[in-house]
């Protein structure tokens, strides 16, 4: 006697969550967007010919611990590495918010509720960053932030990015200034003191052939 088997019931199958969805729809749109920017950063940067390439390329720690090989562009001009890294958004190794994706091995990222989320481009640490609290507070940050994600807060985040990302270009771009002004006025000063102790040299000199000449 043979049983037969019964058929199973055909099971639609499970729809992605809303984090991953909005990873997947902003994220594609995001990439396709910015394509011909990273294809034209990437071709300058090959031109520039660098010694160690045009991609920085290490395994960092993803979802559940498991390591990937991150990518991105070897510049920091305009956030161009944090968007080179939006494939992996796509493919689902990167998140567009969470923590940020630190090397494996560290000892920061072997921590259990870092593992419960992916790594993102963008997080709650990052765009507080300039704010008061102290940089150690950072870790509680993306604790905070892994501990209570929702959409909204995703959403929230993803709208202070860009202006984050202004300020530190702009925090930047007057740390430059400043610091070419300060090696200016140091020139100048260095200038002027070589030009004092040269005049002073010429009137010792001066000084002396006349003592020499007239006794």
């Amino acid at each position: 006697m043979t049983l037969k088997r019964r058929p199973t019931a055909w099971r639609p199958p499970h729809p992605p969550e809303p984090k991953r969805l909005l990873d997947l729809i902003l994220g594609s749109a995001l990439l396709a967007l910015t394509a011909p920017l990273l294809a034209v950063a990437a071709l300058a940067l090959a031109l520039a010919r660098p010694a160690e390439g045009v991609f920085v390329r290490d395994y960092r720690t993803g979802l559940n611990g498991h390591p990937f090989l991150l990518s991105s562009l070897r510049t920091r001009r305009f956030r161009l590495d944090l968007l080179s890294r939006l494939p992996h958004v796509v493919r689902g190794e990167l998140s567009l918010v969470g923590p940020a994706p630190l090397k494996t091995g560290s000892p920061a990222g072997a921590a259990p509720w870092r593992q419960l989320v992916r790594p993102g481009l963008t997080g709650l640490a990052q765009v507080r960053r300039h704010s008061e609290l102290p940089w150690d507070e950072t870790p509680l940050l993306d604790q905070h932030y892994v501990e209570h994600h929702w959409i909204g807060l995703d959403l929230a985040i993803l709208a202070r990015t860009p202006v984050c990302a202004l300020r530190t270009c702009a925090w930047r771009t007057c740390a430059v200034r400043t610091a070419g002004a300060a090696r200016a006025v140091r020139t100048a000063k260095a200038v002027r003191r070589a030009g004092a102790a040269r005049r002073a040299r010429a009137v010792r000199a001066v000084g002396a052939i006349r003592t020499a000449r007239f006794p």
